[in-house]
């Protein structure tokens, strides 16, 4: 997944996604030890995936990113290239304070890469390019 995350995060992942791919669904132990490692914002990632709130934009180049819809009705952009959630949370939690390793939204994307539930869109290089510079 990302290279930001410690081995035992990318491991618990890791199997997640091997329990999904085997029987379709996350063990009850796996989700005790997200709740562990990431608090409440494991609940709320996995109610965005629950709610199919996970984009990921591709573009002819290549170029690819995830827009997340918050629980506040707001589109995040996360870029997992460079481990970035363009959020309030991220910048403070994880990037100023240190006190966290993702923000919900980014937790969601990597949850909904796990459980396959990631939405996908095609744009053009000149849409992706409006995206990113949130341009309407």
């Amino acid at each position: 997944m990302a290279v930001a995350l410690p081995a035992v995060v990318e491991e618990l992942l890791s199997e997640m996604a091997a329990a999904v791919r085997e029987c379709a669904r996350i063990p009850d132990e796996h989700l005790l030890s997200l709740k562990f490692v990431f608090g409440s914002s494991a609940i709320q990632a996995l109610d965005l995936v629950d709610r199919q709130s996970v984009t990921l934009i591709s573009s002819p180049s290549g170029r690819r990113v995830y827009q997340v819809l918050g629980s506040s009705g707001k589109t995040y952009t996360c870029l997992a290239s460079c481990h970035y959630c363009s959020c309030p949370a991220f910048a403070f939690s994880v990037l100023r304070k240190s006190d966290s390793l993702l923000c919900k939204h980014f937790l969601a994307v990597y949850l909904s890469q796990v459980m396959r539930t990631c939405q996908q869109l095609s744009v053009s290089d000149k849409q992706l390019t409006d995206i990113l510079m949130e341009k309407k």
